[in-house]
């Protein structure tokens, strides 16, 4: 059974989707071009628009501050544009052909014209909250500035995790923590930053974002091995494929079981791994504890995020909402 989007997350698509197609409309017509397919905006094949859960998470910071949706659409539209930068860089180097159920984009265009989208979308993001020029808009472009270079951080340590067999849970942790909680907390934290809420709120809608980061890309990393192929829009056992150093895989190679010395041998195989070779491989990350350690990290994250906005000075309504999205987006049947 999918997962019913929460309204708030619906709604914020049709908030943010105009200020994105302005900023987007002042790129040159080449890159223009590649950035509206990527949004989903243009047909060629199946349209796929994403689910705008990071705006969501703005309005909401704005709304927690008292803030208004018109006051926040640069912050929100800033926090995807950085997002769907991100997403065009990783299909290149992950080498994923396939991005929300259709070829992607470096697939349709080229690996060099999705790499200058994505540079061009990073740029506008900066450019939509500078040229607000409130001190609250400039505190959120250091803030998604700081984001940024952690979410780069995060993606480093992951290519660096490619070629280690040493890789510990905690600096596996540490990498999700800036490579997914970054950006998320910065989302959860940006629309209260941009209508000039106290430091308290913002650092407690800060740390929500990071523990749901957390459980976020726990869950992912489920769906990466596990997830139906139907819902995530690419191969089953694709980070096994990848040999990713996912959570969940990290967790079973560390576990001290022979499962887990299992796992490391058929991972530590030259070429390509056959599909028999993977569907093993899943079924030693399970053996090894790595699933049952992932799911209950995951509720340990998100019980850790409600607890930070338990006491914050937020409308209960918001508090509400922010608790629906990030069990909408841990959830994983969708």
């Amino acid at each position: 059974m999918t997962a019913v989007v929460p309204p708030v997350v619906a709604a914020a698509r049709g908030l943010v989707d105009p200020v994105l197609r302005e900023a987007v409309a002042r790129l040159d017509p080449m890159t223009a071009g590649v950035a509206a397919y990527h949004f989903g905006w243009t047909s060629q094949g199946r349209p796929a628009g994403g689910k705008a859960l990071r705006p969501a998470l703005a309005f909401l910071s704005a709304r927690a501050a008292g803030g208004s949706d018109e006051e926040c659409g640069p912050a929100a539209a800033a926090v995807e544009l950085v997002h769907a930068f991100s997403l065009l860089h990783d299909d290149i180097m992950d080498g994923d052909r396939m991005r929300r159920h259709r070829p992607a984009a470096w697939t349709v265009f080229g690996r060099s014209e999705a790499i200058l989208a994505g540079d061009a979308l990073l740029g506008l993001a900066a450019e939509l909250l500078v040229e607000r020029g409130s001190p609250g808009h400039l505190a959120a472009a250091h803030a998604l500035s700081r984001a940024v270079r952690g979410l780069i951080a995060g993606q480093a340590l992951d290519l660096e995790f490619e070629r280690r067999d040493d890789v510990t849970l905690g600096e596996c942790l540490r990498m999700a923590t800036r490579k997914t909680g970054d950006l998320l907390a910065c989302a959860c934290s940006i629309g209260a930053m941009a209508a000039g809420a106290p430091p308290a709120l913002v650092s407690a809608l800060a740390a929500f974002g990071t523990e749901t980061g957390l459980a976020f890309q726990l869950a992912d990393d489920l769906l990466g091995i596990w997830g139906d192929p139907q819902v995530t829009g690419k191969a089953v056992l694709s980070d096994l494929r990848a040999r990713k150093k996912s959570l969940p895989v990290v967790a079973a190679l560390t576990s001290g079981t022979e499962a887990g010395d299992r796992l490391a041998e058929l991972l530590a195989r030259p070429g390509p791994l056959p599909e028999d070779v993977l569907r093993e491989a899943a079924a030693l990350v399970d053996q090894a504890g790595g699933r049952t350690w992932a799911e209950q990290e995951a509720k340990h994250r998100l019980d850790a995020a409600g607890r930070h906005l338990a006491d914050a000075d937020m409308p209960p309504g918001v508090r509400a909402q922010f608790l629906d999205i990030a069990g909408f987006i841990t959830s994983r049947d969708h």
